[in-house]
């Protein structure tokens, strides 16, 4: 049963990927992305696999220590609710930047080998794409100023 549920976490979250990959530009892609509801199933995941190993898993959490760590992920159930807990947070990660990007007007075919890279080494991909991120918005330029807000005058 873990190691179903190990497979199952990712299979939850690929479709999301796939969607901000390789239809971007797709209305349904967009609204997926922006709601954060895409991981409670992982989370579900995350919470029965969590549940047998919970006393190990509150002692690594509580008081970090690389023995205690190693000890937690030694366990099936406990490697499984790490797995789970680093899929439902890259998810959120790809999510946010799949919207920024958006925003900005990123190109996908600049964004999809990005998301790979988010989906196999998110601390590899966040720094470039928060690099690609600053380059972009530096070649628009400052953003107009708010223009003030109007006043009626009864003068005549």
């Amino acid at each position: 049963m873990t190691g179903f549920l190990f497979e199952l976490t990712f299979l939850l979250a690929a479709p999301v990927w796939l969607l901000m990959i390789f239809a971007p530009g797709w209305r349904g892609t967009e609204r997926l992305a922006a709601t954060p509801l895409t991981v409670v199933p992982l989370l579900i995941v995350w919470a029965v696999l969590a549940a047998p190993v919970l006393p190990e898993l509150w002692t690594a959490v509580s008081s970090p220590d690389l023995d205690t760590f190693r000890e937690l992920t030694a366990l099936a159930n406990g490697a499984g609710a790490v797995w789970a807990q680093v899929i439902a947070w890259d998810l959120l990660l790809g999510q946010w930047m799949y919207r920024e990007a958006r925003r900005l007007s990123v190109p996908p075919l600049l964004m999809a080998p990005l998301l790979v890279l988010t989906i196999l080494l998110s601390p590899v991909g966040l720094p470039l794409f928060l690099l690609v991120r600053a380059v972009w918005k530096a070649r628009q330029g400052p953003a107009p100023a708010p223009a003030p807000p109007a006043t009626h005058s009864s003068a005549r």
